[in-house]
């Protein structure tokens, strides 16, 4: 009996016809003062930057710590 439930685990040949899922694209990369604007709280300022865990952003009235990949944010 074939187990369908471990598609993640597959290999994928040279000479096969389907393409390998594409890799993620690497995270965006932030810095202090940077303008950025978020989906949900709009246009901030980057005035923390943990390494390429998290940043915290100046949202004004508040500010929001943001965890990679930072997904639902865009450098401006």
């Amino acid at each position: 009996m074939v187990n369908r439930h471990s598609a993640g685990n597959r290999r994928y040949l040279p000479s096969s016809p389907f393409k390998p899922p594409p890799e993620a694209p690497p995270a965006e990369r932030y810095a202090l003062h940077d303008l950025v604007t978020h989906d949900k709280y709009g246009l901030g300022r980057v005035i923390l930057v943990e390494d390429d865990i998290a940043v915290v952003v100046d949202f004004t009235p508040r500010r929001v710590r943001i965890m990679a990949p930072f997904t639902s944010m865009i450098k401006l």
